[in-house]
């Protein structure tokens, strides 16, 4: 028999109505579920309970980064440099650099990987080592996995990963993979996110609108076989894809059934948070330009707003995402790190908190909600998480502090006590 999971003597706030909390609060776990919620003075009397006396400190739900692209090979770090010294970014492109250098560097590492599998195959007839621990052992699975681990060691127990360093379907495929790999070796859920319509190959030989009737014809159906996904995601941007480029791609997702997320307005207005509306995307993320008429087409079709400050900070945008007319609108906004190595480099949650308050004015309510509740709208996933009601996962965070304020007013510091993930303690 499993026992209950009590967590008692807790400052709760269940994100249920914002960070409002309550003293001396508890929560109770069966299995993976939530099956009591309250005030410590009304817990009932559980048979074969385990209690966990927390001192008072802040329990929330399990923290939700629902914008990442954490798999890759490589590093932009010499870009940088170059950007220090005034490069653009086309310039920069020009050099050789970009999201064309990470894809480089991805499929060289792939490569690298498919040869030693070879190798592999023959040292395990031979010596009878185990393949998955021989595999796992190198510099870049070791680098990939300490990325996702220091989120876990955040309190983050939910992670959307993205392809798009991959380009081809082989490669976006072998990406996908690797990332759902790590929920096997990992306490950690991780939304799968096809990013299609990333960048074109240089050697495409074709336009960007038959480069998108190409991955509606081909790829998406062998990376849909070969690795699976929970959304298709496109880039929307003067330097990408125009929005009606993307049409073919937003249907081929549609018919799949499964959700859309747009990279949308990031450094001019093409009407990509329209396009999202249109669509009835799940999420639009960065929206630094998004127009008044954007915003509200947004709230109408229920897309939630993703918030990135990383690369707003990292790239020193000038323009700041529309935050007042998302709140006159009612568009839930998200908060997320956008871990990617070329333009945020941002392995922690909580510092994209404290960036979203400190550039773009968010309260600390609405920062916390954008790492619960509204990351999990963003997912299509708050039936199951983001918030503590009974009913829901249980996917917890304990905070080693006092005040909700306080998760959003470190700089740089990591207060996690405790997780919890699926009803298992870290």
């Amino acid at each position: 028999m499993l026992p209950h999971l009590v967590f008692r003597n807790v400052h709760l706030c269940t994100m249920v109505d914002g960070i409002a909390t309550l003293s001396h609060g508890a929560v109770v776990c069966l299995g993976e579920e939530i099956v009591w919620v309250g005030a410590e003075n009304d817990l009932p009397a559980f048979d074969h309970a385990e209690e966990i006396d927390c001192g008072g400190r802040l329990l929330t739900p399990g923290l939700i980064d629902c914008h990442t692209h954490l798999v890759y090979d490589g590093n932009r770090a010499a870009e940088f440099e170059m950007r220090l010294a005034g490069a653009t970014y086309g310039e920069i492109a020009s050099a050789g650099g970009g999201i064309l250098s990470s894809v480089a560097a991805t499929e060289a590492e792939i490569a690298l990987q498919e040869n030693a599998e070879a190798e592999l195959a023959c040292a395990i007839c031979e010596t009878g080592e185990d393949a998955a621990r021989m595999r796992a052992d190198t510099p870049n699975h070791r680098a990939e996995e300490k990325r996702f681990r220091r989120l876990i060691d955040q309190g983050i127990t939910t992670v959307e990963v993205k392809s798009g360093y991959g380009v081809r379907a082989e490669t976006e495929a072998f990406l996908l993979n690797r990332a759902k790999a790590m929920t096997q070796q990992l306490p950690l859920d991780v939304y799968r996110t096809y990013l299609a319509a990333h960048v074109m190959p240089q050697d495409a030989g074709m336009s960007r609108a038959e480069w998108v009737q190409h991955l509606v014809d081909d790829d998406v159906d062998r990376v849909c076989a070969a690795a699976g996904f929970d959304a298709i995601d496109m880039f929307c941007e003067g330097i990408a894809f125009q929005p009606d480029e993307l049409i073919p791609l937003l249907q081929k997702a549609q018919d799949l059934g499964v959700d859309i997320r747009i990279h949308a307005d990031q450094l001019s207005d093409l009407g990509g948070a329209q396009l999202a509306a249109d669509w009835h995307a799940a999420s639009a993320d960065h929206l630094e330009y998004t127009s008044d008429a954007g915003a509200q087409a947004m709230a109408a079709a229920g897309t939630v707003a993703v918030i990135l400050p990383g690369a707003y900070y990292f790239i020193r945008e000038q323009q700041k995402p529309p935050v007042d007319a998302f709140r006159r609108y009612g568009v839930p906004m998200a908060v997320a790190t956008d871990h990617n190595p070329g333009t945020s480099p941002l392995n922690s949650l909580l510092l994209a908190t404290n960036m979203a308050a400190t550039l773009f004015g968010l309260t600390v309510e609405e920062c916390l909600l954008g790492v619960t509740i509204n990351a999990a709208r963003a997912l299509r996933r708050d039936e199951r998480i983001g918030t503590i009601e009974i009913g829901k996962r249980a996917d917890l965070a304990i905070w080693d502090v006092g005040t909700p304020a306080e998760l959003v007013y470190n700089i740089g510091g990591n207060p996690l006590w405790l997780r919890v993930w699926r009803g298992r303690i870290d």
